[in-house]
């Protein structure tokens, strides 16, 4: 009997699995830091990754 390994993760194509950045705002604080904020990807909400689409089974493309 075949055992089959699960399905990866597909990468998010809009991001290319890199969902989230630090963007400095510009400036720094009385400590001397740089303000920065994160931005994460709009398309996979900072995962990185795409839901896997289930085709069925014998579908024609």
């Amino acid at each position: 009997m075949a055992h089959h390994a699960p399905r990866s993760p597909r990468i998010c194509p809009a991001c290319d699995g890199f969902a989230s950045a630090a963007v400095t705002l510009g400036g720094r604080d009385r400590r001397g830091h740089l303000r920065t904020i994160t931005a994460h990807c709009p398309a996979c909400q900072g995962t990185g990754t795409a839901p896997i689409r289930r085709d069925r089974e014998g579908a024609c493309a």
